[in-house]
């Protein structure tokens, strides 16, 4: 059973760089759960900018995989492209360690 294989989850989502890219209210998920970590990025705050409501305060966290209680690596950013970039390398990083 450790070794088991998830089934993607039926339907069309969105993929960024072969991985699923998921948004549910204020909470965005990447990564492949058949990987040992994911990236979760939760918008805390928003802020308006040339009449367009914009995510302003991102928390990103690396957790692990199978035990989504275990947190690898958290912190918090101004801006989605920030975080999510800061987010990639973080699970590039923790992908690599054995």
């Amino acid at each position: 059973m450790a070794n088991e294989e998830k089934k993607p989850v039926s339907g069309q989502y969105l993929e960024y760089l072969g991985k699923p890219l998921v948004r549910e209210g204020d909470t965005i998920c990447y990564g492949d759960m058949n990987e040992k970590c994911i990236l979760i990025m939760e918008i805390l705050s928003y802020k308006d900018k040339d009449n367009k409501h914009l995510p302003d305060k991102i928390m990103i966290q690396i957790i692990d995989s199978k035990n989504p209680n275990r947190i690898i690596r958290q912190g918090s950013y101004n801006g989605l492209h920030d975080a999510f970039g800061m987010g990639l390398i973080w699970l590039d990083q923790a992908l690599q360690q054995s």
